[in-house]
């Protein structure tokens, strides 16, 4: 009895740590060409600027296809639509790696995004499947940590690809990504034989939670851009002393992840998003006025785990929600999130230079607004059940 207990206990442990590698490769091969546009500009004649359209062709159908990808990957299968998405991703990176000419190179990355975009919603769905529901919190914190590392560390390791040549990270990723593939989903989710329709997964709770995630990481981790502006015009930082204090979001991000997830077990997801959404914006009121460069990174980093609380809580939101075709709700609430940041820049350099201070008391103004409207009609349900079948396992 004994070692049967223990073999379930490792087989959940590895289950879990291959549903967290997944979130970890998504944000990391989304953000590994920030570091090397100059390298990667430099092999096609273009200029580092140029380099820049690498990380937009990503974005874009990643972003675009998570409307609707979950809600496909729950008629397909999910483990088959995960392991296809993942094999795609391996081939997208090695074209990306031998690219012989830039367009080549916007092609694989552009396919990249769109693998991506059949992973991430259906490893969040699997996590909810095969966690009890009093330790989702913390197992999406997890997850979210190892997203923000992800995230924080594709720079520094496009980086040192680069010394030998930028084409060795896309040679890395797709590595991971073949490991992935035969890794495959835990065994004990599978489909549920209905084929769920894409207005299921626009339900009005949802779309409420997914204006949530919108507004959240557009305002809070979208604004990292503005932060950089303010540091370089008036304290006057490099570029490298920049990207070492917009370092500090991503790191306490990664660090306070677990903790946030732990209080959304304890105090509940809506109250947690609410939090983050509030206290981020007081702290966006100090980074824009404080005039010390260290509150200014101190708030900054602080800010980072108050994203963690908005977008971890969204999503424990919508994986408790008693409705059809979670796969594809996670999906909206996560594409929502990701094109809050993709418009982030367009909103709000135009007001930063009407008036940098007025640049981050909008963003402030949306978060204490905006969440608290989206939710107020949201009830936590008790006893639900997550959307995923999961199977009765089998004795030895």
């Amino acid at each position: 009895m004994t070692t049967t207990t223990t073999s379930t206990g490792w087989r959940s442990r590895a289950t879990l740590a291959a549903l967290y590698a997944g979130g970890f490769l998504g944000p990391f091969g989304g953000a590994m060409t920030s570091s090397i546009l100059p390298e990667i500009g430099g092999d096609f004649g273009r200029s580092g600027g140029a380099a820049a359209v690498t990380l937009t062709v990503y974005l874009l159908p990643f972003a675009g296809l998570m409307l609707f990808s979950g809600t496909l990957g729950a008629r397909w299968g999910a483990l088959r639509t995960v392991r296809l998405a993942y094999l795609v991703y391996v081939l997208a990176s090695l074209l990306c790696a031998v690219a012989w000419a830039f367009p080549v190179l916007l092609a694989g990355r552009a396919v990249q995004g769109a693998a991506n975009a059949f992973t991430t919603p259906l490893l969040l769905a699997a996590i909810a499947a095969v966690t009890p529901k009093a330790r989702l919190g913390r197992t999406l914190g997890v997850f979210a940590s190892m997203q923000a590392a992800g995230q924080t560390s594709a720079p520094l390791v496009g980086g040192l690809a680069a010394e030998a040549s930028w084409r060795w990270a896309f040679v890395g990723a797709a590595v991971v990504a073949a490991l992935l593939a035969w890794i495959g989903l835990p065994a004990t989710t599978a489909p549920s034989g209905d084929r769920p329709k894409l207005r299921s997964a626009w339900r009005p709770e949802v779309v409420r939670i997914a204006v949530t995630g919108f507004i959240g990481w557009g305002c809070l981790g979208g604004l990292s851009f503005l932060v950089a502006f303010r540091l370089g015009d008036d304290f006057a930082l490099s570029a490298s002393e920049r990207g070492l204090v917009l370092t500090g979001f991503g790191l306490a991000g990664i660090l306070t992840a677990r903790l946030v997830g732990r209080a959304i077990d304890r105090f509940g997801a809506k109250r947690c998003a609410l939090a983050g959404a509030g206290a981020g914006a007081l702290l966006l009121v100090g980074v824009a006025t404080l005039p010390s460069l260290w509150a200014v990174g101190l708030l900054w980093a602080v800010t980072g785990a108050c994203s963690q609380g908005v977008i971890v809580g969204v999503n424990a939101l919508v994986l408790t929600g008693n409705g059809p075709n979670q796969g594809g709700s996670v999906s909206v609430v996560q594409s929502l999130r990701f094109l809050g940041g993709a418009v982030s820049p367009t909103a709000f350099v135009p007001l930063y230079h009407v008036d940098p201070v007025l640049a981050f008391l909008v963003p402030a103004a949306l978060l204490a607004l905006v969440p608290p409207l989206a939710l107020h009609r949201h009830h936590p349900r008790e006893h639900v059940q997550p959307g995923l079948q999961v199977e009765q396992q089998r004795q030895p």
